[in-house]
């Protein structure tokens, strides 16, 4: 199953989910004769396995390609070659679960590693500044916006590289731009994409993303002052920061170090943003403080407010409610609930419901995989079959309303026949402290 035929020194498998795999490959083994990628296995998302990464981004010693593969195939793919190496390359996992997987790979007598952190951060022409979080779901987004904010406010033209997503034709997703809505159409975005680029697109922010993120940032650079990276999960910066912003949840207090890579966000960020602290235990503020103090005691730790926005809030009172959250943050993320959960619970709600009785399709594959999700339902859309599962599914679900808690307008997307509201999070942003950061940078 060898991508060619040349004679190589190391033959290297690099297990992924569709992004981070990508990018490693390109800025450490694209054009480096010396290795041969057999394949990537690819998990987490649906529907980006059986596939290519193409000749058009692999490079000229891989004139077919490069297979990508299941996962689970893993056992198959280093019995049937002579791999040297697997490099782990993917994000928002434990760290047993990936000590797990090293000891799978180390069981045929292969080495194993994680990406090459450093290798994998270009430089750019431009100050960057990276926003990352310690696990998805932490509220990076807000901060982001926030970040964009401030760059508006003195003066500077801005532009978001997002972390990829590339789960459609690789080839035709290279370098894509996002200045409208019109663009989103145009890329055939699904709902996870959408949910990270239209926020930034309704504040006047050109969003990049691909699978090239090297032809990305030359490109972004010809109409930026600053670059903001907006990454994923909690995944490494892919350029090398001016200043370094790690987003830490009281929620989930302990998980800083506990999950790959975000324990890198954790120790190397020049600031650590504890979100949410309106809404969290003092005692799960504390452990995050204290887990940074001796992990990153040079960095600054702020906390932050994340305002619940629930308009009409007084219709959620002593109604059945069903709760539809971000997606990746209440499924392989591990987070219990989200904003729709918590209107819910401060407006009087009389019951959460539970979809899962009603769920169809892929929906209900998504509960079958994840089966600790809480009383909620996951938006899953990365392809058009799934999209129209969640529309069957919060369709036939028995309640009186349902909030919508996605960071995008969902009713675009899919027509929901009952009441609903649309809610979400914002940062507050009452103090200059986040600002006289941004603007060190750019002294």
């Amino acid at each position: 199953m060898l991508s060619d035929k040349r004679i190589v020194s190391r033959n290297l498998i690099i297990m992924g989910a569709a992004g981070r795999d990508f990018h490693v490959f390109n800025c450490c083994y694209r054009g480096n004769s010396q290795f041969n990628v057999v394949a990537f296995t690819a998990t987490q998302i649906p529907h980006i396995e059986d596939r290519r990464y193409p000749a058009s981004l692999a490079g000229s010693l891989y004139p077919n390609g490069i297979p990508i593969v299941p996962e689970e195939e893993l056992d198959d793919l280093l019995e049937a070659n002579a791999i040297n190496e697997v490099i782990f390359a993917y994000s928002d996992i434990s760290l047993d679960y990936v000590d797990m997987r090293r000891k799978q790979v180390e069981a045929h007598g292969v080495g194993f590693s994680v990406f090459d952190i450093d290798a994998t951060m270009l430089p750019s022409r431009k100050p960057v500044i990276a926003i990352t979080a310690v696990r998805t779901g932490c509220g990076k987004s807000q901060v982001s916006r926030r970040i964009t904010d401030i760059l508006k406010d003195l003066g500077k033209t801005t532009v978001a590289i997002r972390h990829p997503m590339p789960y459609g034709d690789l080839g035709k997703q290279a370098v894509q731009r996002f200045g409208s809505y019109a663009d989103l159409e145009r890329h055939n975005c699904t709902i996870e994409e959408r949910e990270e680029y239209e926020p930034h697109l309704r504040n006047g922010v050109v969003v990049y993303a691909g699978a090239d993120y090297a032809a990305i940032l030359a490109q972004a650079e010809q109409e930026a002052d600053v670059i903001v990276w907006d990454g994923g999960n909690n995944d490494t910066p892919f350029y090398r920061p001016d200043l370094w912003i790690v987003v830490a949840d009281p929620h989930r207090p302990g998980h800083e170090l506990e999950y790959f890579p975000g324990t890198e966000n954790f120790a190397r960020a020049d600031l650590i943003l504890i979100n949410k602290v309106d809404c969290a235990d003092i005692e799960g503020i504390r452990i995050v403080e204290t887990n940074a103090k001796a992990v990153n005691p040079d960095a600054m730790v702020l906390r932050r407010e994340s305002t619940l926005e629930v308009p009409n809030a007084e219709l959620i009172q002593g109604k059945r409610v069903l709760a539809i959250e971000d997606g990746p943050t209440t499924t392989h993320g591990g987070m219990p609930f989200g904003a729709g959960v918590l209107a819910a619970r401060q407006h009087g709600a009389a019951e959460l419901v539970d979809p899962r009785q009603w769920a169809v399709g892929e929906i209900a594959e998504t509960f079958e995989r994840y089966p600790d999700v809480g009383p909620l339902l996951p938006a899953m859309g990365y392809g058009e079959a799934q999209i129209r599962d969640l529309e069957a599914t919060v369709n036939a679900v028995d309640c009186d309303l349902v909030l919508v808690a996605t960071p995008i307008d969902l009713t675009r997307l899919i027509n929901i026949r009952k009441p609903h509201l649309r809610i979400g999070y914002n940062m507050r942003a009452k103090d200059g402290v986040l600002a006289a950061s941004v603007s060190r940078v750019l002294a």
